[in-house]
């Protein structure tokens, strides 16, 4: 499933293509998404509007139109956004597509069917439920060693599984929570709550510089991910430890181990993380 730095490579691909166009047809298929298409909204509010700019929350894209509305894609395990020009042939699985005014389209695929398209009218951009419960940014300035360590504070789950909990930080999944643990020399398997502060600020700072890595690569393709130009990522060169169980650890010699925490394997070096 893509993570935050690979929604938000997709975003920045999407802005030069996208903001300042005009929607002027959505065209559906009959396929059905994690979600009930919105096809009321989608032409009462996104068809014939402008594209002001393009945003992310999480692993969400929005795309914010001059009517006031916002449309909210998720790419689930493996949706895709690409522009074609008009008149290609249609995919498969191209489940929604976007006719520009600039004679291209942006096509949303998905093999699978987890993705969702929903819209947001202007009046529900004030309290939108999509968003309800979801923890901060790990790029944001709410994202804080006092924060972690107060969601943390009499907790015993796992470090690794702490990270990638949504309702406290979003946007982190498995290959980037053994890779910032890695990278601040912490156990995956570590109890959150026997977390010091010099701890907690490694990780904050680590969460940071594997994000920013990642998305400066263009994201990691394991199997299904590219970009909006159809290029795929190059971070998973840079893995440290995710996947590499019982190769060597770069950095000390060591082997490196893997286990399964909640039904995720999970890698880590013994020497260097403790």
């Amino acid at each position: 499933m893509p993570e935050l730095p690979e929604v938000e490579t997709i975003r920045r691909g999407l802005i030069p293509r996208l903001v300042g166009c005009r929607i002027n047809r959505v065209v559906l298929s009959n396929r059905k998404l994690r979600l009930p298409v919105p096809r009321v909204k989608l032409n009462r509010w996104v068809q014939g509007s402008q594209v002001k700019s393009v945003d992310r929350r999480a692993k969400y894209l929005l795309i914010n139109m001059d009517s006031g509305a916002v449309l909210v894609l998720h790419l689930g395990m493996t949706g895709r956004l690409a522009f074609f020009a008009n008149g290609t042939p249609r995919r498969t699985h191209d489940h929604l597509r976007f006719l520009l005014d600039s004679g291209v389209e942006l096509r949303f695929n998905d093999v699978r069917r987890f993705g969702s398209v929903q819209v947001l009218a202007p009046e529900d951009r004030k309290s939108p439920q999509v968003f309800a419960g979801l923890g901060a940014e790990p790029l944001g300035p709410d994202f804080s060693t006092p924060y972690l360590m107060s969601r943390a504070r009499n907790r015993t789950r796992p470090i690794k599984n702490f990270l990638m909990d949504a309702r406290v930080v979003v946007g982190i999944g498995n290959i980037y929570a053994n890779e910032i643990l890695f990278a601040a020399g912490i156990k995956p398997t570590r109890a959150v709550g026997t977390l010091r502060k010099a701890a907690w600020d490694r990780i904050v700072e680590a969460s940071r510089q594997v994000l920013e890595q990642a998305i400066a690569c263009g994201g990691t393709t394991i199997s299904d991910y590219v970009n909006s130009s159809g290029e795929a990522g190059y971070f998973q060169c840079e893995l440290k430890v995710y996947g590499r169980g019982g190769e060597v650890c770069q950095s000390c010699g060591s082997e490196i181990t893997r286990v399964v925490l909640s039904g995720r394997a999970s890698f880590y070096c013994p020497r260097c993380q403790k």
